[in-house]
């Protein structure tokens, strides 16, 4: 009974069989068959070995959210170069709260504005980058996959070795609130004050006045090693002495996961304005950098992603099975309309017999034999 059962499920299964084996003796290859199949086989491996590149690439996914995260400090990350002494400047933040944040966490140093031949080439290309990031705005994605969790990179030794320095370079981080608020860098050392705080500019001379300036580094959030900013590589020449630089920032915080680092940082856009004070013009303001920045209350989370593996597998099926249908659909076509142009009509396979006599006709016709029968 059992060899019966087993016997009635091998043949079940058997005509379940959806790819019947045709046997050989009836299969018959031509030259044009093994030259679509070899063109079958080359499309399929090339179009494999690009799906397998498309496989290992990354894309980015933007998300929106709200950003609950309101008492939290911000981190500002500064490092500009000012064409001015350092004992005749200072540096501070004001929020929209009026209230002063310490700017103990900045570094002054006396260097030169110019540049080396190095440092001079590195600008440039720090330049050029920018260039083409404001017009190809797929790079960013690209530094967002080169960014690398690790301490920023160390500062470079000043290679001045003249004692007569006339540029003051701010470096360093300052935490405020998450706030609007205005970082500037104006004539004179900060005071507080009960209305804000004010500057000591009446102990300087105007003539010494020159807020040219160079920024090399502004960043909100963690500082992320290949993240470049839109403000990194900013070079201002100021024409006068009274002359205002402004910078109106929108800071939007930002969560980055990717394959290497894992960190909350921020972007921001900037619109710049600058213009020369003067009172009898009617051009009031008082002479300085200043950074005005404002923070988006939506955060954006970029992700990279990944093909998953499954999803390869199918693309690469559907490759595969589709070269071979197709290619086999138009060998069969092309073979059909070969046969019937180029051999049937010349061998005249499909031209009309001639309709026999009537005479011949009937002596074709073969009689009946009978039979006799008796009672």
């Amino acid at each position: 009974m059992k060899r019966l059962t087993k016997k009635k499920a091998l043949t079940l299964v058997k005509e379940l069989d959806a790819f019947p084996k045709v046997p050989e003796s009836y299969v018959e290859s031509t030259a044009s068959g093994g030259t679509v199949s070899l063109i079958a086989f080359t499309l399929m491996a090339v179009l494999a070995f690009l799906e397998f590149f498309v496989y290992r690439d990354t894309w980015m996914k933007y998300e929106y959210e709200v950003d609950r995260d309101f008492s939290s400090k911000l981190k500002i990350n500064v490092d500009i170069t000012v064409a001015m002494r350092c004992q005749y400047i200072g540096a501070d933040v004001l929020d929209l709260a009026e209230t002063m944040v310490a700017s103990d966490g900045l570094k002054y140093e006396p260097v030169n504005f110019e540049l080396s031949p190095k440092q001079r080439l590195w600008h440039m290309t720090l330049l050029h980058i920018q260039e083409r990031l404001r017009v190809e705005h797929a790079l960013q994605d690209v530094l967002f996959k080169a960014a690398l969790k690790a301490a920023p990179p160390a500062e470079p030794q000043s290679e001045d070795s003249s004692t007569h320095l006339t540029a003051c370079r701010i470096h360093g981080h300052l935490y405020v609130n998450k706030v609007a608020g205005n970082f500037h860098i104006t004539v004179g050392k900060s005071i507080p004050h009960p209305r804000g705080h004010a500057h000591l500019a009446a102990l300087v001379s105007h003539d010494s006045y020159n807020f040219s300036h160079r920024i090399d580094h502004l960043s909100f959030g963690e500082a992320i090693p290949g993240i470049i900013s839109p403000l990194d590589g900013t070079e201002k020449v100021s024409p006068d002495s009274n002359h205002m630089f402004q910078y109106f920032i929108t800071i939007v915080p930002t969560k980055l996961n990717t394959y290497k680092v894992s960190a909350e940082t921020h972007q921001y856009s900037v619109t710049e304005r600058e213009r020369a004070i003067n009172h009898a013009a009617g051009s009031h303001g008082v002479s300085g950098i200043f950074m005005k920045y404002d923070i988006s209350s939506l955060m954006v989370k970029v992700t990279e992603q990944h093909m998953p593996f499954w999803q390869f597998l199918v693309r690469l099926c559907g490759i595969i099975g589709g070269i071979f249908s197709t290619t086999g659909m138009l060998h069969g076509m092309v073979g059909f309309l070969v046969d019937v142009i180029c051999c049937r009509f010349q061998i005249g396979i499909y031209k009309p017999l001639k309709e026999a006599p009537l005479n011949m006709q009937e002596n074709n016709e073969t009689p009946v034999p009978t039979e006799n029968y008796t009672e």
